[in-house]
């Protein structure tokens, strides 16, 4: 059996994933999604909440936990995933795995803001979905891709 979150514990780990998670509150602020216009994206709580966990939780079998992590992010809408960018945690370690963070728009309302990608005012909010996709590659061995999906 695994062992218990609780038992693993890190403080470091827990201010690491808080700074990590305002900078990708920031890149997801100035997304650009496909066209030249930007959409500010918004993380409601529990979708930040359950990132967290699941950040927290891939980093502690990891040899320099979070801080060896290298972050890729990207929403997906409709069909598409754009690349909203990429972030190395601490850029003073040696990356050990990597992680691709993959957010959706709420599809509730993709009906309503469907045509906002072709005009309208140069930044516009939109809510992301509380469903993500986490993948983790380790770096330092040939294992397979664990993929989880919240």
């Amino acid at each position: 059996s695994l062992p218990d979150l609780d038992l693993l514990h890190d403080p470091e780990d827990e201010l690491l994933c808080a700074n990590l998670l305002d900078v990708v509150q920031a890149m997801l602020g100035k997304a650009a999604l496909g066209t030249k216009r930007c959409s500010r994206l918004l993380m409601p709580a529990q979708l930040l909440a359950q990132v967290r966990t699941e950040l927290l939780r891939l980093a502690c079998s990891e040899p320099c936990g979070l801080r060896g992590a290298l972050l890729d992010l990207c929403v997906e809408h409709g069909k598409a995933c754009h690349d909203v960018g990429h972030i190395a945690v601490d850029p003073a370690v040696v990356p050990t795995f990597q992680l691709t963070l993959v957010l959706r728009l709420d599809s509730r309302l993709w009906p309503k803001i469907q045509g906002i990608f072709t005009s309208g005012p140069a930044f516009t909010p939109l809510k992301l979905s509380t469903g993500f996709r986490v993948i983790k590659k380790k770096l330092y061995s040939s294992e397979q891709l664990l993929i989880e999906e919240c």
